[in-house]
């Protein structure tokens, strides 16, 4: 049967539509999900064996719900996937600002209606999508942004008295009635004003100036929260938190893998830099290990936390800062390097919270050291490790590479230089292209210089070779002579080389 083709009380009563609750609605609905083996929560990545079997145990148990967990790990997302739950369409009084359901209103406009025109009272269908609603909690929300206050205005129009229900004006809590309702960052609230949800979320009724009100609302609550809150800027009131039946813990992605399933499923590219850039296994497993890495920093307050959506602008610059060299070069397409990994500095520095340390060390200088371990981490994944290497009686893989530094040959990496120079360059170093050759064999040739580079990275990273910072690159020496190069006071390897 077509719902949306009733248009009064009397012939909805004549189907076999019955009014159930919100958290009704979305038990039924998820049970009837389950046993379809259906996934449900599209696009939320690495909370399968966690996090949502703890969500759909509280849908099942009827409970208002608090997400609670660090920047970054999808709790506004979870919320707003709930109201596929709900169901498609219900029906409500036309007219009703609370979208009174005709068979049990409860305001004085849907009772009024009921009672005036009876079977006749018209009816409307209300979709799910309107059925949400979401509050970011600030220091300055109101009761009466909440709750709802009395309205003069509408008292003089009306020419009602202030005892007169009518002159209320409904927040946002009464106004999502059969709906559901999130408030994000709960501790932002202030304690009087979370004190003044006690009664909707345990009696189900609403306390306005001198009113005594009794509106039996429905409604799901999700609230999230960081744990950071409770020291920095506020905390959920006990009371409060009592009333909340489900409180589920999130976390960021426990393995590289999901992480990078996540930037990939969340990064807007367009289509032309999907076409033109090319972006190797390699670097989008760099990026989402600066984050690893970033987490476990004793330059970064772990208690703030490192979002995912630092990989995600990490890897947008990423793709962006290729784009833009190929632009310039004139060139229809290249591929990532990791001398790109510049542009991706901007994307870190705004969305870490740096410790002390870290703030005497500077957010760029931080960003960099990050790089650098990620760099130096995922070394071992592809070349042999550097200081065993040198320790080993067995031939050094790297000796070569390192005798050509040795010899006062010095490498310098711009930005912004063509794909011709930048294998130009790279074929340069002695070994350097027979090493990866010979590991990675199978490799295409924009993935063998990529991952020469990378070598060279990574030798620097294991102190094999001396890495410095150019305007828009990096400068590759020999590490030994390098130490007595430098100025006492020079914090970066500068060398001059106008051959290209």
């Amino acid at each position: 049967m077509n719902y949306k083709e009733i248009k009064t009380l009397g012939e909805l009563k004549k189907t076999d539509y019955r009014s159930r609750s919100v958290k009704d609605e979305l038990r039924a609905n998820l049970i009837a999900q389950l046993k379809k083996k259906e996934g449900g929560f599209e696009g939320i990545i690495g909370f399968e064996d966690t996090v949502i079997p703890d969500l759909q145990t509280a849908i099942l148990s009827r409970h208002n719900i608090l997400l609670l967990g660090l920047r970054g790990q999808a709790k506004t997302r979870i919320a707003r996937l709930l109201v596929n739950l709900l169901d498609e369409y219900i029906p409500y009084i036309e007219g009703s600002e609370l979208f009174d359901d005709p068979l049990a209103p409860i305001s004085w406009f849907g009772h009024n209606e009921v009672i005036a025109k009876g079977d006749n009272t018209p009816i409307a269908w209300l979709h799910r999508s309107e059925r949400y609603t979401e509050k970011l909690a600030t220091p300055d929300v109101t009761v009466a942004d909440l709750i709802g206050d009395v309205d003069p205005i509408k008292a003089a129009t009306m020419k009602l008295t202030y005892s007169d229900e009518r002159v209320i004006h409904f927040g946002l809590i009464p106004r999502a009635h059969r709906g559901i309702f999130v408030i994000n960052e709960l501790p932002d609230l202030q304690a009087r004003i979370q004190v003044s949800l006690f009664n909707i979320l345990q009696e189900r009724d609403i306390q306005i100036r001198g009113f005594k009100l009794r509106l039996p609302l429905d409604l799901q609550f999700v609230f999230t929260a960081n744990p950071e809150d409770y020291t920095n800027r506020g905390s959920i009131v006990t009371p409060l938190k009592d009333r909340i039946e489900s409180q589920i813990l999130t976390h960021y992605p426990r393995s590289v893998e999901i992480s990078r399933k996540i930037t990939q499923q969340e990064a807007l590219l367009t289509p032309e830099q999907k076409v033109a850039i090319e972006s190797d296994d390699l670097v989008k497993d760099l990026v989402e290990q600066i984050a690893f890495e970033a987490r476990n920093s004793e330059y970064v307050d772990k208690k703030s936390g490192v979002s995912a959506r630092l990989t995600i602008a990490a890897y947008e610059n990423l793709i962006s800062n290729a784009e833009r060299r190929m632009i310039i070069n004139g060139e229809s397409s290249t591929f990532v390097r990791i001398s790109d990994f510049l542009g991706v500095i901007p994307a870190i520095t705004g969305k870490i919270e740096l410790v002390y340390e870290g703030e005497m060390e500077g957010p760029a200088k931080v960003a960099n050291m990050l790089i650098g371990k990620a760099i130096r981490t995922l070394m071992l994944q592809f070349f042999p490790d550097p200081e065993k290497a040198k320790k080993s009686k067995a031939p050094n893989p790297y000796v070569e590479i390192i005798n050509w530094f040795s010899n006062g040959n010095n490498l310098a990496i711009d930005d912004n230089i063509s794909i011709a120079v930048y294998k130009k360059i790279l074929n340069e170093v002695d070994g350097l292209k027979a090493l990866v050759k010979k590991l990675h064999p199978r490799l295409s040739e924009n993935q063998q210089y990529l991952l020469m580079e990378f070598a060279l990275h990574g030798l620097a990273e294991f102190s094999q070779l001396s890495k410095g910072f150019l305007d828009n690159g990096f400068a590759f020496s020999d590490m030994f002579n390098s130490l007595f190069n430098l100025e006492p006071d020079d914090d970066d390897l500068d060398i001059d080389d106008d051959r290209y």
